[in-house]
């Protein structure tokens, strides 16, 4: 078989560039790059289909293809769409339509045939789904990754700001998309039941997608590479970064505390990750400054405890109130930040792998986890989980009454500490978690499993084209049809969807 992967924002390289330094990088494009790989090896040809980018500060991008060593049924494929130098995902819109998805039926009509399916990636991945299965017939597979009306939620999107935050995100583009492709794609492929349930069910999507219908929905949760996190591996760079965390820690942690385990977390600088929530946790118990230190992984800052941020967000919504926790209750000599020297895959688990030596926790606090890929990487390297009870952590650290992971009310630091205690004060428990979270990925969240199941459902689809749902199909916007007309998405169209409708958006006009 012969499968697309779309997914125009970001990029991808053989030497995965960038891949956690930017915003539109990330763990989709892992998430693609691990499916797309996974599906190679089971001897089907698979393409991923992105963005080319001619741009100097970009230069793994400009080539139009490209392959990763030593696969032989995989292409990075990128092709133009709009200006060649890197633009963020909220911009790509226009040029979707007009360029990318046309060059894209260009390529394959010069390669003498299209895939067999496609499977699309994020909102502009899926609106490109449906103005390609529009064309030529060929069936799409949705998987959101995340959906636009969260984010509006977390960044507390009103009838006022709504114009200002939407210039900046462009929303009216993502919702109408989003709700495209859920509407015409054959399947809609989620992580979780709860994502499923609760983020398809937002108001803002209703009338696209059924979310009681199976035949609408598949959860396939996305996998753990133990090739790269398990316990018994060795990466190149392995000695070399245990040495890294050593000096860290013999920089932050006072001389008698250096060989005490850590609580270690590892999550972009977001206030939705909740490390303050953590850094309270730590603070109000002195069992835990007593056994145990606190360590956080904090991207490219190598010292944000004393150094302030480049970025003023972070600085003032992340930062500087964690540091006030640990000026008030006097915890220097107890926590240490740090960037690692090289964000990959690689070097996180190797740190992963010196913390198991000491019998340390691995700790996802964050106020809601779509799915929570982080802490099933740390159980495959051996570390014992405490993660939060929101979100998807509670499908995969849990099954009925048995406990793979100890979950957590991230909004409530004592419960934290005391999921952090039950690790950290009772040896039995730690060997027991360590092991049962350990088996749980290796058993149910492995990225081959995940392509088992993608490649199960494409070749449904493929092979039985009656079975595919038959749904009232929503009309593609004029926008979307022509980005050049005089017709664009409203942000009262927005609003009618995000607020309900008889609701009014103010804008300049006003």
């Amino acid at each position: 078989m012969h499968i697309g992967f779309l997914n125009p924002q970001g990029n991808f390289d053989s030497a995965n560039s960038h891949i956690t330094k930017h915003p539109d990088f990330g763990g989709q494009l892992i998430y693609v790059k691990q499916v797309a790989l996974a599906i190679a090896q089971m001897g089907h040809k698979v393409d991923i289909i992105t963005r080319q980018i001619i741009d100097p500060e970009w230069p793994e991008f400009a080539e139009t293809f490209e392959t990763y060593p030593g696969v032989d049924n995989v292409r990075i494929i990128r092709l133009p769409a709009g200006p060649k130098e890197f633009l963020p995902k909220e911009f790509l819109w226009p040029h979707l339509v007009a360029d990318w998805v046309p060059n894209i039926l260009k390529f394959y009509q010069q390669e003498g045939g299209l895939p067999d399916a496609m499977t699309a990636h994020y909102g502009d991945g899926g609106l490109c789904g449906v103005l390609i299965e529009e064309e030529t017939g060929i069936p799409f597979t949705f998987t959101a990754h995340s959906l636009g009306a969260q984010k509006m939620d977390k960044l507390e999107v009103t009838l006022e700001n709504l114009p200002e935050i939407d210039e900046q995100f462009h929303f009216k583009y993502r919702i109408i998309a989003e709700r495209l492709s859920m509407n015409r794609s054959a399947v809609n492929i989620t992580s979780t039941r709860q994502e499923r349930f609760e983020q398809y069910s937002h108001r803002a999507y209703h009338g696209a997608a059924d979310v009681n219908n199976d035949q609408c929905f598949a959860v396939i949760p996305p996998g753990a590479d133990s090739s790269v996190f398990g316990v018994q591996v060795r990466s190149q760079n392995e000695e070399a970064t245990y040495e890294f965390i050593q000096k860290r820690l013999v920089r932050d942690i006072a001389d008698l505390r250096r060989d005490l385990p850590a609580i270690l977390t590892a999550s972009r600088l977001a206030p939705k990750k909740n490390l303050l929530g953590l850094v309270q946790a730590f603070a109000m118990s002195q069992t835990l400054q007593e056994r145990a230190n606190l360590v956080l992984l904090t991207g490219g800052l190598d010292e944000p405890l004393h150094e302030p941020a480049d970025n003023d967000f972070i600085e003032d919504a992340v930062l500087a109130p964690i540091r006030e926790v640990v000026e008030e209750n006097n915890l220097w000599g107890k926590i240490s930040a740090f960037g690692l020297p090289d964000q990959d895959q690689e070097t996180l688990a190797a740190t992963y792998r010196f913390m198991v030596k000491r019998r340390s926790v691995f700790a996802l606090t964050a106020l809601y986890e779509p799915f929570g890929l982080a802490p099933l990487e740390a159980a495959v390297a051996g570390l014992p989980v405490v993660a939060t009870k929101n979100g998807g952590p509670s499908e995969s650290l849990r099954q009925g009454d048995q406990e793979y992971g100890v979950l957590v009310d991230p909004e409530d630091p004592a419960d934290i500490a005391r999921g952090l205690e039950r690790l950290l004060c009772d040896a039995q428990e730690w060997e027991y978690f360590a092991q049962a979270g350990q088996q749980r990925v290796l058993k149910m969240y492995t990225w081959e499993s995940t392509a088992e199941n993608y490649l199960k459902l494409i070749e449904q689809i493929v092979s039985s084209p009656e079975a595919r749902r038959r749904a009232e199909l929503l009309p593609i916007h004029p926008y979307f049809r022509n980005p050049k007309s005089q017709t664009d998405v409203s942000l009262e169209e927005l609003g009618d969807l995000y607020f309900g409708s008889n609701q009014k958006v103010l804008t300049n006009a006003d």
